[in-house]
């Protein structure tokens, strides 16, 4: 094919320059559009008025945020070493040290309050204005507090040296006075005292109503890795609790002159109940001491065996009928209760209204009220004083005995009890005796010499251990392990509002005490530990359904003595008008009943030696929620701390049960 000529090749690109104009700029519009950029000015009148703005600010930022929080942390830092001050102070055992410090929280509580006064702006604000407000109820809770130890620091200086302190840096004369010497000193001073308990309280009384309007549910769990929340909860509770322990014990101290005996010479009846054979009120009753006292001073008039009591005693009331189905001996020939069985009553009240009315039929009459206490008290003030010798017995201390792995103390007591071998039943005669040891009648006649013992060296102990005395005897009454009834009724009230009656409490929302009773396995509580466990679903309409599961574990090999199958009687007292939906774990289930205000379910279990049981129970409860859940848990007196595991939703909450408790979980 012949070539196109380079003419032709040109015409075939398409014309676009003859579709399309290009528009030349001209010299004249493009000095016009200048001007147009020319005329577009910064307004300096708003430049400044945005720069005060923003320089006012930041005056303000510094003046009222920066500059404040720099002194309030300054401040503040007095708080981080506060802890450690106040326990060297009181480590010191001078009441001036301790005074001086408080004199010095003091005033550097002043200057804080003065610097966080600066953020007073922020309570009108949403969201942070409750932690201004929280800051100040915390700051009054503290200052009332700082009143309420000043009152209390001037009202025991004169008494410094009976609690174990100094006085001005000197020890008091008193201090080489003999117990009897101490008591008659506090006794004459005790009109002196209680005016004082009523500014006291008053003080506490507001920390404890300002510490109860801050809601820790308004703080965020966590920041960082640090638990916000839970911490600052822990120190409100620990707080509370000693808030409460002080208004609890007013009336009590109020009661001082008739529970000292003196205005009038009382007379007592001491039991001890062994929680290593647990019962209802703490543990199976072993023996009783009657001791009188007059002005503090403690007069034992005799001690005796439960069996020797018993011996003087007819059975007239029906024993329940989980006594007889399990421990057989004596009750197949009478199936009425023995006075050593008369604590079956979960309310310690209750159980001695009857044994005190029976046993006055058995001669223990005319007595002004009845103490019970348990193991863990005897070992709780031995790991104060130390080893004790008990004249015709023995010494005895808390150290663990590799034969039971429990302290000397106890397995001497049951070992004691039992030296001389069991009394064994006739199995074809009910009720007749084929084999009784020598001295059995009073085999546990050991107990009342080594507790009036206990209370003599208690009573006389040198002064740097009277703080760790006092410190035993509150861990005992807190913990349930020594319980008081009294026969005159305000007494009785004053030992109740203290919590020291072991009364079943009423409470409005959801509530929970399990209780436990050995009937016939020997002393395997010693060894038998207790989990629990309580599930909550809320319904849709508020009501709950609660799902407890009750773990016994018996990690010990069987010994022939102290370590048996335990037969066990569980009963769980829940609000009255609750529904079990199920149960489980149980071998028997007894019939539902109400009992000191609350539903009872019931049932009983044999743990073996190296066993496990566990029980669960599914149940309604007639209360319906609105707001936080809430859950008051009382502790069955004798055990030994059992773990308890409470859960909402997502929540749980952990701890050991050592006192009567209220959970409160965020709904």
């Amino acid at each position: 094919m012949k070539e196109k000529s380079n003419l032709e090749q040109i015409k075939l690109v398409p014309d676009v320059f003859e579709s399309h104009e290009i528009r030349q700029i001209k010299p004249e519009e493009d000095d016009k559009e200048r001007g147009q950029l020319k005329k577009v000015k910064i307004n300096k009148k708003l430049l400044i008025k945005v720069g005060l703005v923003a320089l006012l600010f930041f005056v303000i930022l510094i003046l009222f945020v920066i500059l404040p929080f720099m002194s309030l942390y300054k401040k503040a830092q007095f708080l981080t070493t506060l802890e450690g001050r106040f326990k060297s102070a009181v480590n010191s055992q001078d009441i001036k040290i301790i005074s001086g410090e408080v004199a010095k929280t003091k005033e550097e509580l002043i200057s804080f309050r003065s610097s966080f006064n600066y953020f007073a702006w922020t309570s009108v604000l949403p969201v942070v204005g409750h932690y201004f407000r929280d800051g100040e109820r915390l700051i009054n809770a503290a200052f009332y507090g700082i009143e309420a130890s000043e009152i209390t620091l001037d009202t025991v200086e004169p008494y410094a040296d009976i609690i174990g302190f100094k006085s001005n840096g000197k020890e008091a004369t008193s201090g080489e006075e003999t117990a009897q010497d101490r008591m008659e000193f506090v006794i004459e001073t005790l009109d002196a005292i209680i005016p004082k308990l009523s500014e006291i309280t008053d003080k506490v009384e507001k920390v404890k109503s300002e510490l109860e309007e801050i809601d820790t549910s308004n703080y965020p769990e966590k920041i960082g890795n640090f638990d916000i929340r839970a911490n600052f909860k822990k120190v409100l509770d620990i707080v509370d609790e000693a808030a409460v322990f002080v208004l609890e014990t007013k009336p009590v101290i109020e009661k001082a002159h008739y529970l000292l005996g003196i205005d009038k010479e009382r007379t007592y009846l001491v039991l001890f109940q062994n929680d290593k054979e647990l019962r209802p009120t703490g543990g199976f009753i072993t023996a009783y001491t009657i001791m009188k006292v007059g002005r503090g001073k403690v007069n034992p008039v005799t001690s005796e065996d439960i069996y020797k009591l018993d011996n003087r005693y007819t059975p007239s009331i029906p024993a329940p009928s989980q006594f007889i189905e399990f421990l057989k001996g004596p009750y197949v020939l009478s199936g009425n209760l023995r006075l050593r069985d008369m604590n079956y009553l979960a309310d310690f009240k209750e159980s001695m209204d009857l044994f005190n009315e029976e046993a006055s039929k058995a001669g223990i009459k005319n007595i002004d009220g009845i103490i019970a206490v348990d193991t863990h008290t005897l070992v709780n003030i031995l790991d104060v004083i130390g080893e004790i010798g008990v004249t015709g017995f023995g010494n005895y201390s808390t150290k663990i005995d590799p034969e039971c792995q429990c302290p000397q103390v106890v397995h001497e007591l049951e070992k004691f009890a039992d030296v001389e071998g069991p009394i064994v039943w006739s199995e074809n005669e009910p009720g007749k005796i084929v084999y009784r040891p020598p001295n059995s009648e009073n085999r546990k006649g050991i107990i009342g010499p080594l507790m009036n013992s206990i209370l003599a060296n208690a009573m006389g102990q040198p002064k740097d251990k009277i703080p760790g005395l006092f410190e035993a005897i509150y861990k005992s009454l807190k913990e349930k392990h020594v319980l008081f009834y009294m026969t005159q009724g305000d007494v009785q009230e004053a030992l109740e509002e203290a919590n020291l009656a072991g009364r079943i409490e009423d409470y409005s929302l959801d509530y929970l005490h399990i209780n436990d009773s050995n009937l016939g396995g020997r002393k395997s509580n010693l060894y038998t530990t207790q989990e629990v466990n309580q599930i909550v679903e809320i319904e849709k309409d508020g009501s709950l359904i609660n799902t407890l599961t009750i773990t016994y574990t018996n990690p010990v090999d069987y010994d022939g003595w102290l370590n048996s199958i335990l037969p066990n009687w569980t009963r769980i007292y829940v609000p009255k008008g609750s529904e079990f939906v199920s149960f489980e774990g149980f071998e028997k289930i007894y019939d539902t009943y109400v009992e000191h205000g609350k539903t009872v379910f019931s049932g009983s279990f044999r743990l073996r030696p190296k066993g496990v049981i566990k029980v669960v129970v599914k149940y309604k409860v007639p209360i319906k929620i609105d707001g936080n859940y809430k859950v008051f848990i009382q502790k069955q007196p004798g055990t030994d701390k059992p773990f308890y595991s409470i859960g909402l939703k997502n929540r749980t909450e952990e701890f050991f049960l050592n006192t009567d408790t209220v959970v409160e979980i965020i709904n």
